[in-house]
């Protein structure tokens, strides 16, 4: 990469992007609502059952200019949803400022492992037991969302919600190649302990991106 590129991206003036796409919001507290997707490549938190791993190496996807997602981004929606990958590694500062002042709700997906960056609308926080959430991220959160792949994801979800703050909304989603057994779990255990919601992969039950 080039010393003047690497520069931009350093800033967040540039950003590794994957792919960008207009679609609904399959997951969590905004499922169902239309949405305008910016995955950012670049991944090292390595959940072995990601569906994406082609976003982990950043320098598969090239260096685009924020200011030409921004553009992209208003063509379809005044919601954008930052994902990855892992969005923080990167600045988030000027994308998500340049979004807000074009009128554009700013949601982020993020397993806030990396230093907070960024102006959000809504923060989601999707923990991992790979590399755990900085204590800013837990500040933050809207929501937690956490991925149960086996019984002991339970546990690990019960010690993430305690460190995020009264407000925030707590889901539980079954990991996709685990859901036939692990929803049932779910389900026993939301009715069980009601602050927790579920949040099921919708847009993959619907066939959409």
């Amino acid at each position: 990469m080039e010393k003047k590129t690497q520069e931009l991206v350093n800033k967040g003036i540039m950003l590794p992007l994957m792919e960008e796409f207009y679609t609904i919001q399959g997951e969590g507290f905004y499922t169902g609502k239309a949405a305008y997707f910016i995955r950012i490549g670049g991944c090292d938190v390595g959940c072995h059952w990601c569906d994406v791993k082609e976003s982990w190496n950043a320098d598969l996807h090239p260096p685009t200019l924020a200011d030409i997602i921004v553009k992209n981004a208003k063509k379809h929606s005044d919601t954008v949803v930052i994902t990855g990958g892992e969005p923080l590694m990167w600045s988030m500062d000027y994308l998500t400022s340049e979004l807000q002042h074009n009128g554009i709700k700013t949601h982020i997906e993020t397993s806030g492992a990396y230093p907070f960056s960024g102006v959000w609308d809504w923060f989601c926080l999707s923990p991992k037991k790979t590399k755990l959430p900085l204590h800013e991220a837990y500040e933050n959160a809207d929501e937690l969302k956490v991925i149960i792949y086996n019984k002991s994801d339970f546990l690990f979800a019960e010690e993430q919600a305690q460190k995020v703050s009264k407000d925030c909304k707590l889901f539980l989603q079954p990991e996709w190649s685990k859901r036939e057994k692990v929803t049932e779990m779910i389900v026993d255990y939301v009715m069980k302990n009601p602050k927790w919601n579920i949040s099921l992969q919708t847009h993959k039950y619907l066939n959409i991106p």
